[in-house]
């Protein structure tokens, strides 16, 4: 075992000898460079074997004087788009009928989710805009729209939305799904007031339906609605 002392002396003769290789480099560098001169005058061969020499040459050079090394590893931000899905439209958007219905024949997609119509829209124009559009689906197209067994051809047509979209219509009212419908036949949103107006649904005559059908009532009187969403 090493005492101290004798522990301190290799330490300083360590030192020493890297001490005397850092010195030796710049010789080492310059041998290289007058090998590198003399074999431009000789053969290419030597030539390759002279710079791989002085190469080597500096590498060690430099990795022994190095006091200290840090490798630093940048890893670039992944980019991640997250993006909307596309509104569903179809080139030729079919409206079908729904007979059973407990308001009697109503209109409802190809899908079988029930359609509806906003009390303030107008034959030419929606009125359910921005978020409204987001919680009611307009109903659009790229074609012509397709009647369906029981519904009326003469009575489709189409508007065309705030940024160019077609939305289909039925005897002038524009229609919608809703976003709480979440099963074909579903009719969650009848008489609902919301974004300042009534939501109704719709029959295959063009006629706002506002109430159940019963063998009392017409299925299209007004009632008042009591829901609001």
């Amino acid at each position: 075992m090493l005492d101290k002392s004798s522990k301190l002396v290799v330490h300083s003769g360590t030192t020493k000898l890297f001490s005397k290789l850092c010195g030796l480099l710049p010789r080492l560098t310059g041998l290289g460079n007058k090998l590198n001169d003399t074999v431009l005058r000789g053969h290419a061969a030597t030539k390759r074997s002279s710079l791989l020499l002085a190469g080597v040459a500096m590498a060690v050079g430099l990795s022994a004087c190095s006091s200290s090394s840090s490798t630093t590893t940048t890893v670039a931000p992944s980019s991640s788009h997250a993006s909307k899905p596309a509104a569903s439209t179809s080139s030729s958007a079919t409206v079908d009928a729904y007979p059973t219905s407990k308001y009697g024949t109503i209109l409802r997609d190809s899908s079988g989710y029930t359609l509806y119509a906003f009390s303030i829209d107008t034959p030419t124009k929606s009125a359910c805009l921005g978020s409204c559009a987001v919680i009611w689906h307009p109903l659009e197209v790229t074609g012509t729209p397709t009647a369906g067994s029981g519904v009326r051809q003469s009575l489709l047509g189409t508007i065309t939305r705030p940024g160019g979209a077609k939305q289909v219509t039925y005897d002038g009212h524009p229609l919608y799904t809703f976003a709480k419908d979440t099963a074909p036949g579903d009719i969650n949103g009848e008489g609902i007031n919301h974004f300042g107006g009534l939501w109704w649904v719709v029959s295959t005559k063009g006629a706002i339906v506002t109430a159940p059908v019963t063998t009392t009532k017409s299925s299209s009187s007004y009632s008042s609605p009591s829901a609001t969403y």
